[in-house]
C-alpha cells in the first residue's frame, strides 16, 4: 500500500467490494441522495485500517478524510469518520476539529451524522472548551446540526466518576434539551430521549426530575424511551 493512497484510490477499493443489492437496500434506507456501494462497516474497517498503517502523518489521515467526504459516497463518508476517531491526536487536533466541523455543516443523514459524531465526541472530551462552538448549533437551521450538539456530548452521560466540571456540561447540555422539548422533528425528540436514556444509566434521579420538569412536554414515544431504564434502576 502506497503511503500517500489518495482518495480516488481508497474509493476503488471500496468500490471492488460494492454490492449492488445492499446498496439499493441502504440508499432506500437512508433515504439520503448519494451514491451508495453497499459494503458494510465491518469492512470498511478494514480497509480503514490498512490505509492508517500506511500514512506517515496526521496530515496526510486528514487530507485522506477531506477527498472521502468531499466525494459523497456513503462508504466514503463512513471511512472518513473512521479515519480520524482516534482518543488521541497529539499536534493533529486543530486540524482534526476543523475538519469536523466542516462535515457537520453538511450533515443531512443520521447514519453518516453518528459516525463523523465519534469524531467529534473525541475532540470534545480532548478540550470541552470546545463546547462553545457546539453550543451555537443548538439554533440552527439544519436539524440535523441541532440534532449533532446532543449526539456528539454523549461521553458526558456515559462517565461513571464525572469532575465537577463534567457534571456542569451535564448540566449545560441538559439545559439545550430543555431547549429542544418544543421542537416536535422526530429525529430531534429521539435525540433528546437518548441522551436521557444513556444518562439513566449514571443519573437517574437527575433523568426523572428532567422528565418531571421539561421533559413532560416530549411527545410520547420519547418520553417512554427516555424512562426506558428506569424502572431497572430503582
Amino acid at each position: 500500500m502506497s503511503e500517500n493512497i489518495t482518495a480516488p484510490q481508497a474509493l476503488e477499493e471500496l468500490e471492488a467490494l460494492a454490492d449492488p443489492a445492499a446498496a439499493e437496500q441502504m440508499a432506500a434506507y437512508h433515504r439520503a441522495s448519494r451514491r451508495y456501494l453497499g459494503v458494510g462497516v465491518p469492512a470498511i474497517e478494514g480497509c480503514v485500517r490498512r490505509w492508517r498503517a500506511g500514512i506517515g502523518g496526521i496530515e496526510a489521515r486528514v487530507a485522506l478524510a477531506r477527498g472521502l467526504w468531499d466525494s459523497d459516497v456513503h462508504e466514503g463518508r463512513v471511512a472518513a469518520a473512521k479515519l480520524l476517531t482516534q482518543a488521541r491526536m497529539g499536534e493533529g487536533e486543530g486540524l482534526v476539529w476543523d475538519e469536523f466541523q466542516r462535515w457537520v455543516r453538511g450533515f443531512d443523514a443520521w447514519a453518516i451524522a453518528d459516525h463523523a459524531c465519534k469524531v467529534g465526541e473525541r475532540r470534545l472530551v480532548a478540550d470541552p472548551a470546545r463546547l462553545d462552538t457546539v453550543e451555537g448549533w443548538i439554533a440552527d437551521p439544519n436539524k440535523w446540526v441541532r440534532r449533532s450538539a446532543l449526539v456528539v456530548t454523549l461521553p458526558w452521560t456515559k462517565m461513571r466518576h464525572p469532575s465537577d466540571r463534567d457534571r456542569e456540561i451535564r448540566e449545560r447540555v441538559l439545559g439545550w434539551a430543555s431547549g429542544y422539548v418544543a421542537d416536535r422533528d422526530w429525529f430531534i425528540q429521539k435525540a433528546v430521549s437518548w441522551w436521557l436514556r444513556s444518562l439513566s444509566l449514571r443519573e437517574p434521579e437527575r433523568v426523572r426530575a428532567f422528565l418531571a420538569g421539561p421533559g413532560q412536554e416530549l411527545k410520547a414515544f420519547a418520553r417512554k424511551d427516555a424512562g426506558r431504564l428506569l424502572g431497572a434502576r430503582g
